[in-house]
């Protein structure tokens, strides 16, 4: 059995591991099929682990597959199945786990991929509970978008800032794979959608895309183009994942009582605010990491009606490190996926 292990920093080995077990009670063997990569794939290639692991570690941290075995008293799943996975090997029985806020486990064994052993490997056992099934007509490579990439939308845009029809939402990084996402997924709901690019070929992508306005904040500052779409009315929402360069120009370009919601930190972790434009415009800020599984599902069930992933490059597994090199150079729009 092919496993793609990281053994040292940005040193990446395709291994023999030993064949999977059978399936205990409650699990489902998968054979997996596709990989989707993201920003946690490419920290941990680089050593950017916040936790204690041990390698050699097998990498992989976004992906769906084929079941090809059931164990005992599994009743939900059957062989043959396209499958998406969750990403966190959560407890199932903490009161967040019951509740369904995998995301919040008390007892979360570690991010597969990045803690733990991940899914770039021919086979693996997994609880059924973190096994979601895929609709007829999604692939493999789309699906494999599901764990990380669209949960992690739906839980931003819909379960903490609830966004709705009618409102208007500035995406930051439109053409990357959250972005991109964040674009499909608002329009679904009838948001307007503003969204930012790095040039302007991808200004283009993010307009067929079906964003209604789009700013290269290379040549513009987002924060004064945005006033001037909205009539210096302000966003309703702002989804950022970008950090310290867009946060404080991002709560300029809100409107009073505005929700921003924020997963991400790549340009940096720390900020200074204006406290008083906080409480006085009455603005809302949500923190988001992860997902919980309701999104995974809720993400496919969109996938199967037609809002598909944007797919910007496939490569095979022998090619992993490259397509982490070109997820870390930015020039590209949407995902990255890697096909066994």
């Amino acid at each position: 059995m092919r496993g793609l292990q990281l053994v040292s920093d940005r040193k990446l080995e395709l291994v023999d591991l030993p064949e999977a077990e059978a399936p205990g009670a409650g699990e489902v063997q998968i054979r997996v099929k596709a990989l989707a990569l993201n920003h946690i794939d490419v920290w941990g290639w680089r050593g950017m682990a916040f936790a204690k692991r041990k390698m050699p570690l097998v990498v992989g941290a976004e992906a769906a597959g084929e079941i090809v075995a059931l164990g005992a008293d599994v009743r939900g799943l059957k062989v043959g199945q396209t499958v998406a996975m969750y990403g966190a090997m959560t407890c199932g029985h903490c009161a967040n786990c019951l509740k369904g806020r995998d995301n919040l486990c008390q007892n979360v064994g570690g991010v597969l991929g990045f803690h733990i052993d991940g899914f770039a490997r021919d086979v693996l056992n997994m609880p059924e509970r973190l096994v979601i099934p895929a609709p007829e007509g999604v692939s493999f490579e789309e699906a494999a978008c599901a764990g990380i990439t669209f949960s992690t939308v739906e839980h931003m845009l819909f379960d903490n800032a609830k966004l709705e029809k009618g409102e208007t939402v500035l995406v930051h990084a439109g053409g990357s794979g959250i972005g991109s996402a964040a674009i499909r997924l608002a329009k679904d709901v009838g948001a307007t959608v503003i969204t930012t690019v790095g040039d302007d070929e991808k200004m283009d992508k993010a307009k067929a895309l079906g964003a209604d306005h789009v700013i290269n904040y290379r040549k513009d500052r987002f924060e004064h183009e945005v006033r001037k779409i909205t009539k210096k009315v302000g966003v309703d929402v702002v989804f950022e994942h970008v950090g310290a360069d867009t946060w404080n120009a991002s709560l300029l370009s809100m409107k009073p009582g505005a929700r921003l919601v924020t997963c991400g930190s790549t340009s940096g972790v720390s900020v200074q605010m204006n406290l008083m434009q906080l409480f006085q415009r009455q603005y809302k800020i949500f923190g988001s990491f992860g997902a919980t599984i309701r999104n995974v599902a809720d993400g496919l069930e969109k996938m199967g009606r037609g809002v598909k992933p944007v797919i910007d490059t496939v490569v095979p597994l022998e090619n992993f490190n490259e397509g982490l090199e070109r997820l870390e150079s930015r020039k590209v729009f949407g995902k990255i996926v890697v096909k066994f």
